[in-house]
């Protein structure tokens, strides 16, 4: 018995011995050299081939990354065991789409040979980290770290402890899924090449975006990454739907670098980055159906020395907040911010401060219509692994501390150039995604409201197909949705008798400062127009065009007003005896006829069109509702008619262009059994009773 458990043990320990010897051998780094390809010659020729074409594209880097993939691939099929080579292919895969397949050429990599490259520990990290792996992640890192000699340690123990900090924050942000949904804005957008930079006007009805395709307009490589130069696309939706998106050609696109950078809410006025001398931002305008020849912003915010890379516009496009990287800064990219002055020249730039700016990169800055809210990615604050993107509210004259609008539109790769609809319930950005058509892909966004829990929460349901609309997602009835505090006015200006497009000017005003907000135009091919109205304001509307009495728009929106969108076809009246029209913006205290100061913009305008046409006379007439007797009525109404007459001669109008009339409740435009119906009643017209 004693011998036959001796010859046992014996046995037991030559099996372990020989498995050890074959995991020495499995573990061992194989050259591409013939001493370990005996009668296999043609073979590791070919091999060797692939490996040298693989080596070459590796070395240029950038987009040559994923050529290189398939020689390396060829070589790897001959001898998987070749532990640069692995380490290499991983690299590869890493800056590609399908970054985390480079985790199992980085393992095999370790397993031949640990020392094969110095960042070897470091990159099999960032491939965990990608793959939402992250203990061991951070278990790699801090191996690299161990392995760093006190020099190296000093110089790279920041960008260390901050790829930890990254999987921690990243482990708590996934923990807690915001409640969206993303969906893939699909082939018609997307390509199998970079497509990024979204941005859509208020409506959601115009996609203008950046791309590195094949049909770029000049057709040629960047020479320092092997990409195609970036163009600028188009898309519309027609039918829920997104149009196939076409190059924007010339004048918008050039040979060079063109990229978008911000839109105006009316879609009127796109602001481009042209990657010449630096990168500097330029401005088109949209004449009817074309787009002018972009101009360079001017100084100081296109500085020479420097590169401004992303912009975007308040609601009413007189303020700018912009990327640049000049000298002052707090890190690589800042965001900045101008004002345009009255002579039409920005101030100096301001950094928006600490709060906003990090030691690290900020980028894809948006400046939302409600005119408070920013959104701007960064590789700085809380992120979760490259650029993400954070949200910051201007209140009480100060910034919000950025908050990670987290996962999963956050993820631990780039996420950037966010743009959200004016409604605030959809979010456009670009994205590299394992699900993606290709490097990086536009997607939007459905924000969901706190009350209900989702039906699902795993990542899988989160996203929703490529190609399906959100639509089409499985939502329970009845769920909220965020929404903005702003209002949307849109709609034509046309002719009263012709109903044919006009090319206006409409002002908006700031009736309780009697301050001129914003001027716009009116798309003289179309008449379309969109106008922003954060709430909180009585804002006075007034549209003009040569020729033609001006329009009167009043919108008192209150503070907690919510998102809404008001459709209104404005029909201008040409100047002819007998035409009238409202002057919405007039205002008198109840019972009293004494022009308060929130009519002064409106009488403004009354003003310039009679020093326009000096030959007009007119009629000021007062209109009351059926409350209170005929004769008080119609006292107060002819008494707020000359109080308007009065104003008007001050001004230096000549007295005999002028009459004016109280007509009482005499001449009702709407019936006077609701407050709204009244209230259209209570107002003052003028009328043209002469030209000449």
């Amino acid at each position: 018995m004693k011998k036959l458990y001796f010859r046992k043990h014996i046995y037991l320990l030559a099996f372990f011995c020989m498995a050890f010897q074959m995991n020495v051998l499995k573990a061992q780094n194989v050259e591409f050299e013939k001493a370990y390809f005996p009668g296999r010659k043609a073979e590791l020729s070919e091999a060797k081939t692939q490996l040298e074409k693989g080596n070459k594209l590796y070395e240029n880097g950038g987009g040559d990354y994923l050529l290189a993939i398939e020689p390396f691939t060829k070589a790897n099929n001959f001898n998987p065991n070749n532990a640069l080579l692995n380490y290499k292919l991983g690299i590869c895969y890493l800056y590609t789409i399908q970054k985390t397949k480079s985790i199992v050429f980085f393992e095999k990599a370790i397993q031949l040979n640990p020392t094969v490259a110095p960042d070897l520990h470091l990159v099999l990290g960032e491939a965990y980290q990608l793959n939402y792996e992250f203990d061991k992640a951070i278990s790699e890192y801090k191996k690299y770290q161990q392995n760093l000699s006190p020099f190296d340690l000093e110089t790279k123990r920041k960008v260390i402890e901050k790829k930890i900090k990254e999987c921690d924050i990243a482990k708590g942000l996934v923990a807690q899924p915001v409640r969206v949904f993303i969906d893939n804005l699909g082939n018609t957008v997307n390509s199998i090449y970079p497509d990024y930079s979204p941005i859509v006007n208020a409506d959601e009805s115009v996609l203008i975006f950046t791309s590195r395709r094949p049909d770029t307009y000049g057709g040629d490589k960047d020479p320092n990454d092997n990409m195609y130069f970036e163009d600028v696309y188009f898309s519309y939706k027609k039918n829920n739907i997104w149009t196939l998106a076409f190059n924007a050609d010339d004048p918008i696109n050039t040979k060079n670098h063109d990229a978008t950078v911000g839109l105006s809410p009316d879609a009127h006025r796109l602001f481009i980055y042209r990657g010449d001398k630096g990168g500097d931002i330029f401005v088109s305008e949209l004449e009817g159906i074309k787009w002018s020849s972009p101009k360079k912003l001017p100084k100081p915010i296109n500085l020479p020395d420097s590169k401004e890379s992303s912009a975007s516009f308040s609601y009413n496009g007189t303020t700018i907040f912009f990327v640049s990287n000049r000298e002052g800064g707090y890190g690589g990219q800042d965001i900045y911010t101008s004002t345009l002055g009255p002579k039409g020249k920005w101030s100096e730039p301001t950094n928006l401060g600490a709060t906003i700016n990090t030691e690290y990169d900020e980028e894809g800055v948006f400046m939302h219509p409600d005119g408070k809210t920013m959104y701007f990615s960064s590789q700085g604050h809380s992120t979760m692994g490259g650029f993400d993107i954070f949200k910051s509210v201007y209140e009480d004259g100060k910034w919000s501390e950025p908050e990670n609008i987290g996962y999963p539109i956050n993820t631990t790769d780039d996420d950037y150039f966010l743009t959200v609809s004016a409604s605030g319930k959809h979010g456009y950005y670009s994205s590299s995604q394992a699900n993606g058509l290709g490097s990086d892909d536009l997607y939007m966004i459905t924000f969901l409201g706190p009350e209900k829990p989702l039906i699902a929460s795993n990542e899988d349901n989160l996203l929703a197909s490529l190609t399906a609309p959100v639509s089409e997602t499985v939502i329970e009835k009845m769920i909220t949705i965020n929404t903005a505090q702003l209002t949307i006015l849109k709609g034509k200006v046309l002719d009263e008798k012709t109903r044919e497009p006009l090319a206006a000017t409409l002002k908006l005003t700031d009736n309780a400062k009697n301050e001129l907000l914003a001027t716009f135009e009116s798309n003289s091919s179309t008449g379309e127009y969109l106008i922003s109205l954060p709430s909180g304001k009585n804002y006075g509307i007034a549209v003009e065009a040569q020729g033609y009495l001006f329009y009167s728009e009043n919108q008192d929106i209150p503070a907690a007003a919510k998102y809404q969108e008001i459709i209104n076809d404005i029909l201008l009246k040409k100047i002819e005896v007998g035409k009238s029209i409202v002057l919405k913006n007039i205002f008198f205290d109840t019972g009293k006829s004494t022009l308060r100061p929130e009519s002064y913009a409106e009488l403004g305008i009354l003003y310039q069109l009679l020093s326009d046409n000096p030959k007009m006379r007119i009629e000021i007439s007062g209109h009351t509702d059926n409350k209170g007797g005929a004769a008080y009525n119609k006292k107060l109404s002819e008494s707020r008619a000359k109080a308007v007459v009065d104003y008007l001669i001050t001004k230096g109008i000549e007295a005999s262009r002028l009459e004016y009339k109280g007509y009482g409740f005499d001449k009702p435009i709407a019936p006077n059994d609701t407050e709204a119906g009244r209230q259209q009643n209570r107002r003052t017209e003028f009328k043209v009773i002469g030209t000449n």
